[in-house]
């Protein structure tokens, strides 16, 4: 394939901060992979990396949820161009891929993939078949990056 003939990938601004160390977080080249494979459009998006006690507050603060969750998601625009940010807990994304017998590399995969389809608008609190809708999009984005089914 000449470089001319090649797919164009849209536009892709990544920024990622490691406030809650790098110990065990993927590297950028990954999560440009992982972005790219979530994405179709043009998109700015921040990935924020936290600690337990900046998880539990943003998650109490956005969501009136009082505990540090895996991933939070930040959109600020879809449609012809995506912006936002997604934030993960280094420590609740260990815990949950050790409990659940996941590779982390795995399971940051998938948070990745999972938070990039909430910023474009999926949403699977809103109903059974928007759930299933979404999980279905997540195998599939997953698969073809080479990693299993995180629902089996």
């Amino acid at each position: 394939m000449t470089p001319s003939a090649k797919r164009r990938l849209p536009e892709l601004r990544l920024s990622v901060q490691y406030p809650g160390g790098k110990d065990g977080a993927p590297t950028r080249p990954q999560l440009r992979r992982w972005v790219r494979a979530s994405c179709t459009t043009p998109a700015e998006v921040t990935v924020r990396f936290v600690g337990s006690e900046e998880g539990r507050s943003l998650n109490r603060d956005y969501r009136q949820k009082d505990y540090a969750t895996n991933v939070l998601s930040f959109p600020y625009e879809s449609g012809s161009r995506l912006s936002g940010d997604l934030v993960l807990c280094l420590p609740i994304v260990a815990s949950e891929a050790g409990e659940q017998g996941k590779s982390l590399q795995a399971h940051f995969a998938h948070l990745i993939v999972h938070g990039m389809l909430h910023l474009q608008g999926y949403d699977h609190e809103t109903g059974r078949a928007d759930a299933e809708r979404m999980e279905a999009l997540e195998q599939k984005i997953l698969d073809t990056l080479g990693y299993p089914d995180p629902y089996a």
